[in-house]
Formats: structure tokens, sequence, C-alpha cells
């Protein structure tokens, strides 16, 4: 019995021994691998360093205190850790390991005068705990040169190592100072920062519950801060190797999109300023956000500010600029936007915005309602069709001349940004009438290019506007009681390329109780070239083959001629009905005249007086060239004598109830 005591006390001994023997190794294995990967950072030219190192084989705790980098070449990078504590943590091969959980305290990253800005910025994040974590044991070398999308791709490629169950931080502090340029300094704090589901760069989730900020802004006079907290951050599907891609050198021929998020969303939005403007916006949501590498490259944009501010950009830096930042935008793809009810205080009172949306190339302001000094101005939608930012910096860069205004031509390449517009729902207040201006819809539409002219078009209006007593030409219709005009036009224009055929048709005009009119005006041979040409003299003589076709007029009396009899019986000092009679007699005397020299004109004199004679009636013209009518002789004629240039047509005319 005693000599089996005296073994298993041997044994414990031994075994105590042993555990503590290999407690050691490994504790030295562990020391070693962490002396190791700051030893690779010191080889690269930088500096790090890091106090006590204990690990714990029970728990397989790996504990790390007090670390300090600074990546070589970015003397103005500090990176600083109080500590960092891994637990179950192994070994998946010679250059990668896990964890069942991190602890990581006090992360401070600090960036000291980066880039051209001298931006001064600083990351401070208490506590963050990553689940289930595997990654690389050391870390790649950090570039060499002082450029800030150099030292993000560092991070971005770092963070595309790593995959972990969840990440969180109950706060991140970002402070930044860029006084010397126009984004001032400031403080952000994200507050309950949760990542879901990381692996090798991309995340299934991120959320924040607040993101807080106040900005200096600085400007001439009085300064400015800014105020606002944002709420309920999602971001779904995001994916850090498409930001990589469009910074990396070596993507520059890339030419497919790489989506960086499926859906951000965000709101409550409250923004405040000190000189007491204030906003609140209920939500923001962008779906879809992709890139080109081959066209988005932010660095180059950035390479081409100026350092010095004080030196004015030439225009050819202006236009290269602009071209660059075209290019930028035509490799940023967003499939939607919508941001939800704004509303903005304003000494007249407060101004709401129900929606501003964007998708498949529409861009859409929706329920605006605003105070002015005149009276409310609300309108029920705003739309550009097509619209392309792209395209607009392209025009803006061509038509920059530094205060000279541009040539017509350039002018036209405003058309090539959209290709339409729409207001619908206006009330607006008139500035002497007493009641508003109303607008149903605005719409102007084209299309088909060719060079910088559209060659289809469309526009609509319909709207009502008072009669403006301070217009000596409305007084007229003002003495006559008529105190608005109903307005609804609709025209369109149309060229054919294989036939060379010009169509303004139809030409609506209806002007509510008063008149309604319709005209149609045919043109042959009309070149391709009269649309491309900019040069004036070209222009003229592409116009001199354009052939007149068949015009057409429909005029329907709503009141307009009771109105034009009372004014004259006004100004005669006679009744309306010797006024009418006079009126008759004078166009049928004129009619004989012209009549002498075109039987065909009779017919439409003819008709004009019965328009007169009668109220309520629609009187109807019809011209047709009775032989080939260049357009330019037609102009110069009927510039001259216009009754020789009737003469040019055959004319139908007549009128009917």
């Amino acid at each position: 019995m005693k000599r089996i005591l005296i073994g298993l006390i041997v044994a414990a001994v031994l075994g105590a021994g042993g555990w503590f023997g290999f407690n050691l190794y490994v504790q030295h294995r562990a020391t070693s691998e962490v002396e190791a990967a700051f030893a690779q950072i010191r080889a690269g030219g930088g500096k790090a360093s890091h106090g006590k190192v204990t690990f714990e084989f029970a728990t397989r705790a790996l504990t790390v205190d007090d670390i300090a980098i600074t990546p070589a070449g970015q003397p103005q990078a500090l990176v600083k850790i109080a500590g960092i504590k891994g637990t179950g943590v192994r070994l998946i091969d010679d250059a990668s390991f896990s964890a069942d959980s991190i602890d990581i305290n006090g992360f401070e990253v600090a960036l000291d005068e980066v880039g051209a800005a001298k931006l001064k910025a600083s990351y401070k994040i208490p506590q963050l705990t990553l689940r289930d974590y595997a990654g690389p044991i050391r870390g790649g070398n950090p570039p060499a040169g002082e450029s800030l999308f150099d030292l993000y791709r560092y991070v971005l490629e770092q963070y595309a190592g790593i995959t972990a169950s969840s990440v969180a931080a109950p706060t991140l502090t970002m402070t930044f100072d860029a006084s010397g340029s126009a984004a001032g300094s400031g403080e952000i704090t994200y507050s309950g920062l949760a990542i879901q589901n990381l692996k090798r760069g991309k995340v299934k989730a991120m959320k924040a519950d607040h993101a807080v900020f106040t900005i200096d802004v600085p400007q001439p006079g009085k300064p400015e801060k800014l105020t606002g907290d944002l709420s309920n951050i999602v971001i779904n599907d995001f994916d850090t190797t498409a930001i990589a891609a469009a910074l990396a050198p070596q993507k520059a021929g890339d030419d497919s999109f790489h989506r960086i998020y499926r859906q951000i969303s965000a709101g409550p939005y409250v923004l405040k300023s000190s000189q007491g403007m204030r906003m609140e916006i209920d939500g923001i949501s962008f779906e879809d956000i992709a890139v080109q590498p081959s066209k988005f490259r932010p660095a180059e944009i950035v390479a081409l500010m100026p350092t010095d501010r004080s030196v004015v950009a030439t225009a050819a830096q202006s236009r290269e600029t602009m071209e660059k930042l075209a290019g930028c935008y035509e490799g940023l793809r967003i499939g939607r936007i919508e941001i939800g009810k704004t509303s903005m205080g304003l000494p007249q009172g407060t101004a709401t915005i129900k929606a501003v949306r964007y998708h498949d190339g529409e861009f859409a302001v929706e329920g605006v309602d605003t105070p002015s000094p005149q009276g409310p101005f609300k309108m029920e939608r705003f739309a550009l069709k097509s619209f392309s930012a792209a395209n607009l910096m392209r025009w803006a860069a061509g038509i920059s001349r530094h205060g000279q205004p541009p040539p017509p031509e350039e002018m036209l390449g405003l058309f090539r940004v959209l290709e339409g517009a729409e207001v619908k729902g206006v009330v607006a207040p008139h500035n002497t009438a007493r009641q508003p201006i109303t607008i149903d819809t605005i719409s102007l539409n084209w299309g088909q290019l060719v060079g910088s002219i559209p060659s289809k078009a469309n526009l609509v209006v319909k709207m009502v506007t008072p009669t403006d007593p301070a217009n000596p030409a409305l007084q007229p219709l003002i003495v006559a009681g008529v105190d608005k005009l109903a307005v609804d036009l609709d025209l369109g224009a149309t060229w054919t390329e294989s036939s060379g055929a010009f169509a303004l048709a139809p030409a609506t005009l209806d002007l509510g109780n008063l008149a309604k009119a319709q005209v149609s005006v045919a043109l042959a041979k009309v070149p391709r070239e009269l649309f491309t040409t900019t040069d004036p003299s070209e222009a003229m003589g592409q116009l001199a083959q354009v052939e007149t076709g068949a015009i057409e007029l429909a005029l329907r009396d709503r009141g307009v001629v009771d109105l034009v009899v009372a004014q004259f019986a006004r100004m005669q000092n006679v009744s309306r009905d010797a006024a009418r009679s006079a009126m008759v007699a004078m166009i049928r005397a004129q009619g004989e005249k012209v009549a002498a020299s075109n039987l065909d004109a009779k017919v439409a004199v003819d008709a004009l007086a019965g328009f007169v004679e009668t109220s309520g009636q629609t009187l109807s013209i019809r011209l047709t060239p009775l032989g080939k009518l260049p357009v330019l002789q037609l102009v110069d004629v009927l510039d001259q004598e216009p009754i020789i240039a009737l003469a040019q047509f055959r004319i139908e005319a007549s009128t009917g109830l």
C-alpha cells in the first residue's frame, strides 16, 4: 500500500511537472508567434511594440497588452490597442489561426496630415468583440507611399482575409480636422455597432443604432456649426472586395460592375445649425450600389486636385477634372434612391417634401409644400427623365469659358443630359393677381437625337393662369370679365430620316372659354445635315433644300369672337350688333381686294366673315402648295407680299357649328 501511495505521489509530481513544462512551452510558442508577427512589421521599416503576452492552456486564451504600431512609410499613422484577448485560440495552419472570441480594448487609430488636404483623423473604439473568428497570423506588408487610398486598400485587403460570425462595438468615435479646407473639423460617434456573418470581405448585415455628429464649418464671417443625429442605420450585403477593386491599379481595365451594397437604409435624421436652421428626414434608402473599376477611379480625381487652393485652375485643367468626374459617375451605378418626408424651417414657416426618388434614370421630387412671401407654393411632382449625371458633367465641362458665354451649339448639348421633364399639380402665388397659378401638367419630352438636336419632341401644357391686371395687353380681357386663362397645349414634332419629312402635328392650343386652335404643318426634303451642322451659313444652305407641305388650321370659337366684338364696340362707341356688322363688312371688303389676285383667297375671306358673323363656329382652313415651294422662298414672299404668298397655295376653307 505504501509503495502504491508513493507511486501515486511520484506520478502526480511528474504529471504536474509535465503539465507546467508543457504550459511553459505553449506560453513560449505563443509569445514567439506574437513576436514574429511584430517582427514582420519592423522588418518592413515600421515600428511595432507590445507588452506582456500570456497564454492559458485550459481555455486556450491568448492575451497581448499595450500594442503600438506605426506602419512603414506612414509616419503619420499610429495604431494603439490597450489589450487583446483571444479565447479558444487554435492554429489552423502555419499562416492562419481561429478563436472562439476575441475581445479588443482601447483600440485607437490616428492619422496625421494625410493627403493634400492635410487631414488629421482619429478613430476610437473602447471595446470590440469578435465571435468565431478566423484569419491570418500576420498581415501583409503595409504600403510604402503616403497615399490615403493605398492605405484604405491595404486595410480592405486585410479585412478580406478574415471571417467572423459577429462583430460588436458599443461605440466608435471618429474625429477629423481638415480646417485648412472646406471640410472643416468635427466628431462623429456611432453607437450600437454590430456586424453579422463577416466572410472574406463580405458582410451579410451591418447596423448602428445611432450616428451623432458635430461639424465646425469654416466660412467668412460668423462660423457655422452643424449637429446631426441619424438613427437606425442598416446595411445589407456589403462587399469590401468591390471597393478594393476600384482602388487597385491592376483593375483599371475591369469593365464589369461590382456590387458594393445591396441595400442601405437609415432614419429618422435630424440636422441643426448654429444659425437656426433645422431639417428632419423620416428615412433614406439606397439599393444596388455598384462600381465599375475601369471608370470609377477616385484616386485619379484626387490627384487632379491642386495642392495650393489659392491657385486658380486653368480652363483646360477644369475641363480635365470635369471629364474625370464624368467618367467616375459613369462607373458608379445606383439602382434606386428614396428619401422620405423632409421638413425644413424657413423664415416664412416650415417647408416639406413628401419624397425624393431616383430609379431607372428618373429623378423625381414629390409633394412639395413651402411658404413664400407671396403665399404658399405646392407641387405634386417634378421629374427629370433619363437623367445622366455623367453627361451633365461633360456638358458643363464643354461650356466652361471662365465668364464667357458658350456658343449656341454647345448649349444644345443639354439635350444629351436628359430626355424630358415633367411638372404636375402646381399651385403657386401670382405676383400681382389675387388668384394663384395652377398647373395640372407641363410635360416636355424629346429623343432621336441627330447630332445635338432632337428630331422628335412633344410639349404638353395644361394650366390656368390669372389675367395680370398690371399687364396692359390683358386689359381687354379684364374689362370683359375674363379673370383667368385656361391653357391646354399639345405640340408634337417628328422628323423621319428615311423620307426627310417633318411634321408639326398635332399642335393644339385650348384657351378654355375663349378658343381652341389646331395647327398642322408639313415639310419635305429636310436633310439630316440640318440637325448636325453648327455653322449658320451652312445651316441656311441646308434649309434651302426644305420644301413646304400642307398647312392646316382649325379655330373653334368659345367666346373670343364675342370678346373681340365687344372691344371693337367700345372703341367705336356703338352697339355690339353694329360693331359685329361693321367688322364683317370690313372683312368682306378686304376680301374683294385679295380676290383680285387670288380667287381661292375669296373662299377663305368668306369663311372668316361667316366665322365672325355667327358666334360659336369652327373655322377650318387648308393650304396645299400648287407646286414645289421652298420654305425660304415662302418666308421671303410672306415678308414682302403676303397676298402673293397665298397665291402659291390651293386654299380650302369652311365654317361649321
